[in-house]
Order: C-alpha cells, then sequence, then structure tokens
C-alpha cells in the first residue's frame, strides 16, 4: 500500500504492550558499550539485533545474534551489526533482549482483509512460518470464546500447544488473550495495516513475543452504513406476493416466459398470475395483458422479468405504478457480459432504488417460495413444503439442491437465485431467512462476497439462532497475496474465509449431496447434547466401518454402558457384539430391534445413534416378489412380513429420536434400491420426513456437523 511505514522492532513492542501482549525483557543502546551495560542489567544470555524503521526482516540480512554469554560478546556482536548497516537502513539502534528459550514457535498478528476488513492470525511461526502455512484467522473484534476456537482450528500446529518433552502445556487463555488484544487493536487503530508476532515463543507455557513488526498506513475508508431495515417487510413481495406478473410471458414452450408462466400455474400458486405480452392473445387458456398498465392496481406484488434488458429499467417503472414492490429479472445481458453491459445494470439498480423496489438478479434462475405454492422459475423441479431455505449463486446448483429436496422429501420454504446480485445478494437473503419463522436452516452455495463486512454481519445474526451450511465454489481461484509482513502474505482468500466460518459456525460441506443432508438433518432432527454416539446395526461390516468413520471425524464412540449389555444380553442370544457398535448378529427376533433403539435412546451417556442395515430384509422380500415362485410356497407371507419389518424399524427410530430428543440417523446403501424399486426401509425413513444417508461415512459427516454447531451454539 502506498504510504506505508514499518516502526522499529522497539516502537511495535511499545505499542503492542499496551494491548496485553506478553514481551521480552529489552533495551535499546546506540553504542556497543552502552548494549554491554544493558545486557548485564537484563541478565546474560542475551540477544542483540540491528533495528529500525527501515528494517523489516532481520533474519534474512542476518542481523540478529543470539545467546550471547558476557558483556565482551555483547560488545563484539554490536560492532558486527553496526557494520552490517545500509544507507538506506536511516536512524538505527541495537535491541538487546533477553534469551526466551522454548522449543515451541508460534505466529500471531494483524491483516486488513480487502474484504473482510481487519483479521487476526495465529499459526505455526519461526522461519518456517510461510512453508508451513499451518494458519488460521478470525475477524476483529473476537471473544475469548471465538480465539478459543480459532486456536482449535489449527492443523498439526495445536499439537504444539500439548505437554512436549517435559515443556508444560501451553497457557491457551492466556494464548486467546493476546488474540483477543490484537483484534481490539485493529479496531482502535485503523492506521495500523499490519502487525506480525513472530516468533511468539511459549515458555513455561506462557507465550512471549520475540520479535514483533507493525505496518502503519493510511485508514481505509469505512463502508458506508447500511441503512436498518423491517427485513421480513422488505422481502415479503418476494417471498410472499399476493399476485405475480409475468412480464415477457410467451405462448412457445421452449422460451422461459413461457416456462415460468407454466411452473406458477401448474404449482399452484396461491394468488393471481397475470401473464403480459405486447402481443396479447392466449397462454395456456388464460388471455395475456398486452400491457403492465392493464394490471389491476394493487393486486399484484412480485413481477417476473424475462423482457429485454433494454426494456427492463421502463418495465420497473411500469410495474412500480401498480403496486409491485419486488422484482425477479431473470433477463441476461448485464454485468455478467462486459463494460457497457455493467453499465445497464447499474441504471437497473438505480431505478429499482429510486422507486423502492426488491430487485433480485438479473441473469437469475428463479425464486421458490412453498408456503405459497410458488414455483416463479424458469426450470424444474418444485420442490416439498419443508423448513430449509436456499440461495445460490448458481441456478445449476441450486436446481441441485431442489432435486435432492425432492429425491428425499425432505422439503424447502424459500429458494433462489441470486443471478447477479446487483442489488440484494446472498447477505441480505441471509438476513431474511434469520428472521423468516418460516426457516430452521439455510443452506447457501456461494462462489464470491461482494461486502464481506455486510456478509459477516449477516452471518453471526443468521447463526446465532439457525445453522447454516455453505457449499463455496471458486476457490482454485483464490491466491496469495504480496505483502511485506508474514501475517499478510499467509493471508490467502481461501485460509481468510476458512476461518471466519470457523468463527461463525458456519459449516463447509465438501459436497452438493453432503451441504444438502447436513441441511436435511438440522432441518429433521434434535441436535445432540454431545459427542458421544452409539452404532447399531444388523451387520458387522457396516459397524466397523461406521465406528472407523466415528473416530476420524472426531466422534466419541464411547463404551457400551454395562446397564445396556445386561439389558441386551436378556433379549438375544449371546453371540451378540457386546459392546459399541452393538451387532446382534442375527439374534433379533420381531420386537428387538425397536426395544434396543429406544433402551440406547434413552441412555443418558448416549448423545446420538447411527443406525444401520434397514433394508435387507426387504431387499430379499423384492427378490421373491420378482421370482418364478412367488406368490407360492409362502413367500408372500415372508416378503410381506420382511417389508412391515423394515418400515416399523424406520419408524421406531424416528420414534425413538422424537420421545428422547437425540438424533438417529439412518444409513443404507440401499437407499438406492428405494429409488430402483421401492425398498421399504428407506422409503419408511422418506415417509417420516427424515432423509435416509447412502452410507455410514455421509450418516457421520452429517452428525459431525450436527455436533459442531450444537458446540458452536453452546459456546464451546
Amino acid at each position: 500500500m502506498d504510504g506505508e511505514r514499518t516502526l522499529s522492532e522497539h516502537a511495535s513492542k511499545a505499542l503492542l504492550a499496551g494491548y496485553g501482549v506478553p514481551l521480552a525483557r529489552e533495551a535499546l543502546a546506540a553504542d556497543p558499550e552502552a548494549a554491554a551495560h544493558a545486557a548485564a542489567e537484563i541478565g546474560f544470555p542475551v540477544a542483540v539485533k540491528l533495528c529500525g524503521d527501515a528494517i523489516v526482516h532481520k533474519t534474512e540480512r542476518n542481523l540478529v545474534r543470539l545467546g550471547i554469554a558476557d558483556a565482551a560478546g555483547v560488545r563484539a556482536a554490536a560492532r558486527e551489526l553496526l557494520a552490517r548497516r545500509r544507507p538506506e537502513d536511516g536512524d538505527v539502534a541495537l535491541l538487546v533482549a533477553e534469551m526466551v528459550r522454548g522449543r515451541r514457535e508460534l505466529i500471531a498478528g494483524v491483516v486488513r482483509d480487502p474484504q473482510f476488513g481487519p483479521c487476526v492470525m495465529l499459526g505455526v511461526g519461526g522461519i518456517l512460518a510461510e512453508a508451513i502455512g499451518d494458519v488460521v484467522f478470525a475477524a476483529a473484534p473476537l471473544s475469548a470464546t471465538e480465539a478459543r476456537r480459532m486456536i482449535g482450528g489449527l492443523g498439526a500446529g495445536r499439537h504444539l500447544l500439548e505437554p512436549v518433552r517435559g515443556e508444560a502445556a501451553a497457557d491457551v487463555d492466556m494464548l486467546a488473550a493476546v488474540l483477543v488484544g490484537l483484534g481490539r487493536l485493529a479496531l482502535e487503530r485503523a492506521e495500523v495495516q499490519s502487525v506480525d508476532l513472530n516468533p511468539l515463543v511459549v515458555r513455561d507455557g506462557r507465550p512471549i513475543a520475540v520479535d514483533a513488526l507493525v505496518v502503519l498506513g493510511s485508514p481505509a475508508p469505512e463502508p458506508p452504513a447500511r441503512p436498518a431495515t423491517n427485513v421480513l417487510a422488505r422481502f415479503r413481495p418476494l417471498f410472499h406476493p399476493r399476485g405475480v406478473i409475468v412480464a415477457g410471458a410467451s405462448s412457445h414452450p421452449g422460451k422461459f416466459g413461457f416456462a415460468a408462466f407454466h411452473n406458477l400455474l401448474r404449482c399452484g400458486f396461491r394468488g393471481e398470475v397475470y401473464p403480459v405480452n405486447r402481443d396479447g392473445g392466449d397462454i395456456l387458456g388464460r388471455p395475456c395483458l398486452r400491457s403492465v398498465a392493464e394490471v389491476p392496481a394493487g393486486k399484484a406484488d412480485l413481477a417476473f422479468v424475462c423482457t429485454p434488458p433494454g426494456a427492463n429499467v421502463e418495465m420497473l417503472r411500469a410495474c412500480a405504478a401498480r403496486g409491485v414492490g419486488a422484482a425477479f429479472v431473470a433477463s441476461g445481458g448485464y454485468g455478467e457480459a462486459g463494460e457497457e453491459e455493467r453499465a445497464r445494470e447499474r441504471d437497473l439498480v438505480r431505478t429499482a432504488d429510486a422507486l423502492g423496489i426488491v430487485l433480485a438478479g438479473p441473469n437469475g434462475q428463479g425464486v421458490i417460495s412453498t408456503p405459497e405454492s410458488m414455483c416463479a422459475q424458469m426450470v424444474a423441479p418444485y420442490p416439498p413444503p419443508g423448513r430449509i431455505s436456499v440461495a445460490s449463486q448458481s441456478g445449476n446448483v441450486l436446481s441441485a439442491f431442489l432435486n435432492y429436496a425432492v429425491l428425499t422429501g425432505v422439503g424447502v420454504s424459500k429458494a433462489i437465485s441470486t443471478g447477479n446480485s446487483a442489488q440484494t445478494g446472498i447477505a441480505d437473503y441471509l438476513a431474511y431467512f434469520a428472521a423468516d419463522p418460516e426457516t430452521a436452516v439455510a443452506l447457501v452455495y456461494l462462489e464470491g462476497v461482494a461486502d464481506g463486512r455486510a456478509f459477516i454481519e449477516a452471518v453471526r445474526r443468521l447463526t446465532a439462532a439457525k445453522p447454516l451450511v455453505l457449499l463455496k465454489g471458486g476457490a482454485a481461484a483464490e491466491g496469495q497475496r504480496a505483502a511485506a509482513s508474514h501475517t499478510g502474505s499467509l493471508a490467502t482468500d481461501a485460509r481468510v474465509f476458512d476461518g471466519l466460518c470457523r468463527q461463525t459456525g458456519v459449516l463447509r460441506a465438501p459436497s452438493v449431496e453432503h451441504a444438502f443432508e447436513w441441511a436435511a438433518s438440522f432441518a429433521t432432527q434434535p441436535l445432540p447434547r454431545g459427542r458421544r454416539v452409539i452404532v447399531f446395526t444388523t451387520a458387522g461390516g457396516w459397524g466397523v466401518l461406521a465406528a472407523d468413520a466415528c473416530v476420524a471425524a472426531a466422534l466419541e464412540l464411547i463404551p457400551l454402558p454395562e446397564d445396556i449389555r445386561a439389558q441386551v444380553d436378556t433379549m438375544v442370544p449371546s453371540r451378540w457384539s457386546r459392546n459399541n457398535p452393538i451387532d446382534l448378529a442375527g439374534g433379533e427376533t420381531r420386537d428387538t430391534i425397536p426395544e434396543v433403539l429406544d433402551l440406547v435412546c434413552v441412555h443418558p451417556e448416549v448423545d446420538a445413534v447411527v443406525f444401520l442395515g434397514l433394508g435387507i430384509q426387504s431387499n430379499q422380500a423384492h427378490l421373491f416378489r420378482k421370482g418364478p415362485f412367488f406368490p407360492g410356497h409362502g413367500l408372500d407371507r415372508i416378503a410381506e412380513f420382511h417389508e412391515r419389518q423394515d418400515r416399523r424399524y424406520a419408524e421406531a427410530a424416528r420414534e425413538a429420536s422424537e420421545r428422547h430428543g437425540k438424533p438417529v440417523l439412518v444409513a443404507t446403501e440401499l437407499v438406492y434400491a428405494d429409488r430402483t424399486y421401492g425398498n421399504a426401509g428407506p422409503l419408511a425413513v422418506r415417509e417420516g420426513g427424515r432423509v435416509c444417508y447412502p452410507s455410514a461415512h455421509r450418516a457421520v459427516a452429517a452428525l459431525r456437523a450436527m455436533v459442531e454447531y450444537a458446540e458452536f451454539r453452546a459456546g464451546r
């Protein structure tokens, strides 16, 4: 940044001391004799450094001497360092400091992210900090709880905080206080562009800053304050319209204007739909209006706009004159197409702002609100009603989420493709989802953030009350920053975003499938009270894999409580596993599985259950039914029994979960059989309003997300 200047190490430390950063004892000296005197007062051994405002990385220039044991050594080192001074260094001094010995070195600091503002960093420090790259970030300000969560987010570096070779564990509370202090500095001192504490040495468990670098510069202008609004009232015309105008409705089935009009009628929109086409005529047996001016005043709140981009400014004005409060502009040819089109997009936004219209898009796929039976979009599918609300920066990914809703039966409340987000973006929809009583969980696909601080504010408000599952695209394009400080060069877009998600309780999903399943889990299951898991399986191998997945996910696969073991002993032959995972080894009778599910769920030492093996018998029933011997030989009766039992097991899992307020996640690869021929087990899970996971690993991944959010809400 132009106009930046670096404080000397001594001046940097003087500033940081006021924010609670623990520092090594040190003194400045002008010449070798003064350095030797300072060393005697501090106590040998000492370190001697050449420092000045223009000297940034002393190690790279060989300007540090360590472990000097006497006054003569200090004088010699001082003379040698002064001889290495360069003209461009300006005024320099000798910094004499106590030797802080410790095997563990961290790095902490501050960076001003261009999107998200001031951020605090922590990582593995020393001369290899950038090569190792084990760092975490959080937005300033941060609480002590957020700082501790940040510390826990380190990779292998978190093991540096544990007892090592006779050294005490690091004082996590003291380290958290350093991070909180750095966050406070970043907010209070806007001229501070970056801070490096490297290394931050752990000595006797206490972190001590051995070296420090503060870079000053012109404060960045504060972003304009967002006006306070009643978000439910603002978005009511978009998600709860009394009527919808389809501007650019078409009689051609291949046109977006036809598909949108068809989908509104086909899905049973509760209000009136007004197709507008300048040529008039009929579409799907409905007469077309030639002009928006023909729409009865006050009868339509939402316009779905498919007209050419050059006509849309006037279209907004015409719609506003009839009382429209929101417009979804599906038309392309705006900011995605080039500079001239970006100017057209800005004009569209200015017009919408002046008219008081909520503008979604342009270049978007559509908007859904199942409480209104509204499918105002140009493509299928229309999901079942539910408690998940979706905002996506990709229409295709939105369709994928909606397809999973149809497939699983776990429904959606609101869904919107944000298009170019010219006026309203992800942060606006998150603010709405936070306030919307019909939304239990938010699901978002995100590629970029236009206003980072508004995004953080909206996320904080949402995750304080509801989970947010986020799928992030575009990580491969996120690069490393050029910066003078170690902290700045470590602050890649991906690392900063990861840290902000950890800080604010956002759940980062690795794929579309995981993202939807996690959201579906939150929408249909109670939150776990802890990490203690029982795996209950009707087939041994699945239980082993699920146990491995639980351990890998840092869930606690608890030893089977003795009272559960004793009770199950009375239910089945002795060949059962007698441990966790519970594998009944084929010894169950018709009532055993429901009874064991209830026994496990009611136990106070169990927080969650993963139930495996559903649908095996229904699979055999299918083979019976499709074979040449059916229905004779008793095959009709046994097929019905197998299917009835699998349905009963699915219902028992849901009932035990609801009765005892604990998540019970049902997983079977036979969920694919449900899609092929209607396997009774997975089908009953779907009919019960819950997701049936296609593998133990997917169920455990969803449970891990639920545990992490429950701990976030609990302040852990």
